[in-house]
């Protein structure tokens, strides 16, 4: 089923219009409660494995800005 562009124009401008008016407090509550729940659907092997590759790459970042320990 395709989706009305002109729904999904009206949708995308009233995210940007809430988003504006959130503070970056609530903005970070809202995000945080997101991610919790995509990743009450993951299973323990998933989130490790995503967890693994999360250290790598902030090694990686820390290695090429020269912040070794």
């Amino acid at each position: 089923m395709k989706k009305n562009p002109n729904a999904v124009a009206l949708g995308m401008l009233g995210g940007h219009a809430r988003a504006s008016s959130l503070t970056k407090a609530e903005r970070s509550a809202i995000a945080k409660k997101a991610a919790a729940a995509r990743n009450e659907k993951l299973s323990a092997a998933e989130r490790t494995r995503i967890a693994k590759l999360a250290v790598k790459a902030r090694e990686q970042k820390r290695k090429l800005s020269g912040k070794e320990n």
